[in-house]
């Protein structure tokens, strides 16, 4: 199978038919664009018309210069109705606002829009799209998920029974799932090496993307380092200038964070 079942998605399905804008919010890769793609595709095979765009892709970009150059584009595709996708809407400065106003023009577009999961973007689209979204957390692929996927749906809706007869294959499914975790790609891939290989990219991504950039942090070796110190110091007593010698400088919206923490 091409494709794990996300739990999630009959609540989204569910939501298509509100007027509010629909918001998907996760971790990269957690598979918020493969989510949007087999709406979109159940949507044409009802007959709807649909228009699927992608911040990431700058041709797409190109149509968000102003709302009415975005309502100019969806009117050339799709005609006077229907449902418009937005991935990556994270990557549109001030998403929240655009949205809202769309969405006070009262058209017959219905908005689907994913993003990733930054505490700003989330913070920004509360704010701003309050009474008109309604926003939907995916996380990584869960236990459970992972399971039925596994086992090829033979045993969904009573993995109960399965865990309590079938001990030693739920230990060695739950010791694969702690080895690896539940992004998407490393599931779905066979090999262990590409495995490694596939969480090493998703960890880097990480790293140069969304903590360099919420924390300011100039120097992306500098996060890189933080992240490995602060895993040995797991349960243990974090001592601030103690970490600012061995990592460096910390940036003052790191210590800031720690500080609020009571870290």
């Amino acid at each position: 199978m091409g494709f794990v079942k996300r739990m999630v998605l009959d609540e989204i399905r569910l939501h298509l038919e509100k007027p509010e804008i629909t918001v998907i919010i996760g971790p990269r890769q957690c598979g918020k664009t493969t989510i949007m793609k087999i709406l979109e595709k159940e949507l044409n095979a009802r007959g709807k018309k649909t228009l699927f765009m992608n911040l990431d892709v700058e041709e797409d970009m190109a149509h968000f210069s102003s709302q009415n150059d975005l309502l100019r584009k969806i009117e050339l595709e799709i005609g006077s109705e229907g449902y418009v996708f937005i991935d990556e809407i994270q990557r549109k400065e001030n998403a929240g606002r655009f949205l809202k106003g769309i969405y006070d023009m009262n058209r017959p577009y219905k908005f689907i829009v994913s993003g990733s999961g930054s505490i700003e973007l989330k913070g920004e689209l509360q704010e701003s799209l309050a009474g008109r979204k309604r926003i939907f957390e995916v996380s990584t692929i869960s236990f459970e998920e992972f399971v039925n996927y596994k086992t090829d749906y033979r045993y969904e809706g009573k993995l109960e029974h399965f865990f309590e007869i079938e001990k030693a294959k739920t230990h060695s499914l739950l010791e694969e799932y702690l080895n690896f975790g539940g992004y998407p790609r490393v599931i779905l891939e066979q090999e262990s090496k590409e495995k490694r290989e596939i969480i090493r990219e998703i960890y880097q991504s990480y790293i140069e993307r969304d903590i360099t950039y919420l924390l300011h942090i100039a120097r992306p070796e500098q996060s890189s380092l933080l992240v490995k110190v602060l895993s040995l110091l797991a349960g243990k007593i974090l001592n601030l200038s103690n970490l600012s010698s061995e990592v460096g400088t910390l940036p003052f919206k790191t210590s800031f964070i720690f500080n609020s923490l009571n870290w």
